[in-house]
């Protein structure tokens, strides 16, 4: 039972932090996924909003405003940099809207309000309660000190946050005036986005234009690729240790029953059945261990942001179903040397005294 729950240990970590991994790129993709216009326009060579930067002249958006197929256009500003909340810094995306902007703005407002005129923020009430700055505090961007009037939900991952401040504030920060960020198009109804962003492209030089879709995959693909290696090797490191509980557990055991084994082998017993014997023992401990650790993933893993809030942890299928054949391939390699151990052994030493 102890062997198990070692495996199981490693094997949870590994869906832990694949879950800490796949809910922190969800998150950093929180503001295209619940904006949602049906096409992004941003600046040629740019393809996504993490860690991007984009300018458009203005009258490029009037432009597409008038095209055939486009409802509404609605710019926005954006800039990632450092803020100061309280006594703690952080990373943070900042988008700023215009005035009466509500289609761009936060999608769920925890407490407070939002942005009315300049001097003003809307930070996640995530970093409100990990900082102790909430309502009516400030919070300082560059140099420049905004107020807060209001707390955001879903807005928070520990690699970014996202805030919401007047344009004009962030337009005086970036010193950008004339230009977007990037335009948040919403078709006529029945007009298929791929469509317009291709018409888009053609008719107005210098932009890049994306359905939404493509946009957000492109931004999560960014994000995934930034923490991949870590979290292969962490993969890679525990699913070794794993292996190494298996094996040393299965060579315990041979060790343990030579002489069984040698009678075994001594009244004609295969090698072939006693090794296909310690390879199940190996089979059914790793996927004991595996089995904790599936429900782990299902009775605990939901239950811990409530206890750590700035964590968001998304628990795939795919990354079970990856564990699962983790966990046979650790019971074959933790099998190895046990069963090199029985094929050598030698029948005659079941006689000795």
């Amino acid at each position: 039972m102890g062997s198990a729950l070692g495996i199981a240990g490693a094997f949870i970590l590994v869906i832990f932090f694949s879950a800490v991994f796949r809910g922190e790129s969800s998150q950093i993709v929180a503001y295209p996924s619940n904006i949602r216009p049906d096409v992004w326009v941003m600046q040629t060579g740019v393809a996504n909003m993490h860690m991007a930067t984009s300018f458009i002249w203005d009258w490029k958006a009037d432009r597409i405003a008038a095209m055939s197929g486009v409802k509404l256009v609605t710019p926005i500003l954006y800039s990632n940099t450092v803020v100061s909340a309280g006594n703690q810094e952080s990373f943070a995306f900042i988008v700023g809207l215009l005035p009466g902007d509500e289609r761009a703005g936060p999608w769920k407002m925890a407490k407070g309000r939002k942005i009315q005129r300049s001097g003003e923020i809307v930070i996640p009430d995530v970093l409100s309660r990990l900082t102790g700055v909430g309502v009516g505090d400030s919070i300082t961007i560059t140099g420049r000190a905004f107020n807060v009037v209001g707390l955001s939900a879903g807005t928070y991952s520990s690699a970014n946050a996202v805030m919401f401040v007047p344009f004009s504030d962030l337009e005086d920060i970036m010193s950008s005036s004339g230009t977007y960020s990037f335009l948040l198009v919403d078709a006529e109804e029945g007009v298929d986005p791929v469509v317009l962003s291709e018409n888009i492209r053609q008719e107005i030089d210098k932009v890049n234009a994306l359905p939404t879709d493509k946009f957000i995959e492109n931004d999560f693909s960014l994000a995934m690729q930034m923490g991949a290696e870590i979290i292969l090797m962490m993969t890679i490191i525990l699913s070794a240790l794993a292996a190494l509980i298996v094996g040393f557990t299965s060579y315990s055991l041979v060790s343990r029953k030579r002489r069984e084994l040698a009678i075994a082998k001594a009244v004609g017993t295969r090698n072939a059945s006693i090794l296909l014997a310690v390879v199940f023992q190996s089979v059914i401990l790793a996927m004991s261990g595996f089995l904790i650790a599936v429900l782990f993933a299902i009775f605990v893993i939901p239950f811990i942001p409530s206890l750590i809030p700035q964590l968001t942890l998304v628990v795939s299928v795919g990354d079970i179903v990856r564990v699962g054949l983790l966990a046979l391939l650790v019971a074959v390699l933790g099998s190895l040397i046990p069963a090199h151990m029985v094929t050598r052994l030698d029948p005659a030493t079941a006689f000795h005294v």
